[in-house]
């Protein structure tokens, strides 16, 4: 019974689109499925830290600290701010022409970067270690030992994310070639940069 409730909560969660959806939606569009992919693998391991961080405690003096919890809320808004920037200029200069007839295109981000963007985005998210503060506890069972309870609730969490994420990346590959036209790939980028800014502000002027 729990664990049902908590697995149809995470799959939930997964599809409210947010800043991570976001950002795995903008690296399968711009560079295709496998860097997608790699941001996917990035921001799960930023939610499973977080998740860590709320079991042993981390989170709740993270919680504690209003200068961490602002300067992380800050700088992960300046991340969302810049990568919308970025988008929008990219589509100002036309963006990449994809297959091999393009080589003076803007190169594709590679997997280490995909992987980092998305890793840095999670962790520059402090209400994911709010959530995870106020999630994860409230599916421990009476009498359970809490430690190891939660690590394996932080275990399914990050994967029922992970197959919520690959389906959206395995649809948009189906898709992908739309995008790849220069008009689309234009329009996608100005939207995806509103987006981003949008994130961005939103995260800067929101409270606790």
């Amino acid at each position: 019974m729990y664990l049902a409730a908590f697995v149809g909560s995470c799959l939930l969660i997964a599809m409210i689109p947010g800043v991570s959806t976001a950002i795995i939606l903008r690296q399968t569009l711009r560079a295709g499925p496998s860097r997608g992919a790699a941001a996917m693998l990035g921001n799960e391991t930023g939610v499973l830290l977080w998740a860590l961080a709320a079991v042993f405690g981390l989170s709740a003096l993270l919680t504690a600290s209003e200068v961490a919890y602002e300067a992380i809320r800050i700088g992960g808004a300046a991340v969302l701010v810049w990568l919308g920037a970025q988008s929008l200029w990219q589509s100002r200069r036309g963006g990449p022409e994809p297959g091999p007839a393009a080589p003076e295109a803007a190169p594709v981000p590679g997997a280490r970067r995909s992987y980092l963007l998305g890793l840095g985005t999670a962790l520059a998210n402090p209400k994911a270690a709010v959530f995870a503060l106020s999630f994860l506890p409230q599916f421990v069972p009476s009498g359970a030992g809490v430690p190891a309870t939660l690590m394996a609730l932080a275990l399914i969490w990050v994967a029922v994310d992970t197959v919520w994420y690959l389906a959206v990346i395995w649809l948009l590959a189906r898709v992908r070639a739309v995008f790849e036209r220069p008009r689309v790939r234009r329009a996608l980028e100005r939207v995806s940069g509103v987006v981003l800014i949008g994130l961005g502000l939103r995260v800067v002027t929101d409270t606790r």
